[in-house]
């Protein structure tokens, strides 16, 4: 028994060890992206857009935890930012999949509510997922502004990108974890710009 908490906790150990890592490495590596996408996200709300975000499985996860911290708050008491996930609707997902295919179940809602000068992230950590690659493109062609966040070897997704992060590692948890800190800065620096100053 004390053999086998020793190995859980030296695994734990190791596991927070390379999160840590993974992250240190992505504070140098990533700001300026970061600070190029807040720019395109500020923008987009002060002039009255809003903020749309996709992704499947555990990035469908980070895209409604991003858009919950710009409609509720982060930091500070304000007023809420228009941002929906694309992934919360069951009827309109299964309709559309059943329809027209699974790849199109965003790219669908996208022509439905995404207008021009209106933000796009799309969050994957292959960077190919073909329902998000669907809904980028439709995004740029519907004059958004796209943003990805993806693993570091980008993906089918980055030609239909404006800006593109991609977290500095090819391990998906790794992924996840660099994918909602870049989220949590996007929406803390976002809140920062339109409320505090």
């Amino acid at each position: 028994m004390e053999q086998r908490r020793a190995e859980r906790i030296e695994r734990a150990e190791e596991i927070l060890r390379s999160a840590s890592a993974t992250l240190e490495q992505a504070s140098a590596t990533l700001p300026a992206a970061i600070a190029e996408a807040v720019g395109a996200v500020v923008g987009c709300l002060r002039g009255g857009g809003k903020v749309l975000l996709c992704g499947n499985g555990g990035s469908a996860a980070d895209a409604q935890h991003i858009a919950a911290e710009l409609m509720g708050r982060l930091r500070r008491e304000r007023h809420g930012l228009p941002a929906l996930a694309l992934t919360v609707n069951s009827s309109v997902l299964t309709a559309v999949a059943n329809d027209y295919g699974y790849e199109a179940v965003f790219a669908r809602q996208i022509e439905a509510l995404g207008r021009e000068g209106d933000v796009l992230i799309g969050i994957s950590t292959s960077g190919s997922s073909a329902n998000v690659v669907e809904a980028l493109r439709a995004g740029r062609e519907a004059g958004m502004i796209t943003i990805g966040l993806l693993g570091s070897r980008g993906g089918a997704m980055e030609e239909h990108c404006n800006h593109v992060i991609r977290a500095p590692s090819d391990d998906t948890q790794r992924i996840q974890e660099v994918h909602i800190a870049v989220g949590h800065a996007i929406c803390e620096e976002t809140e920062h710009e339109l409320f505090d100053g």
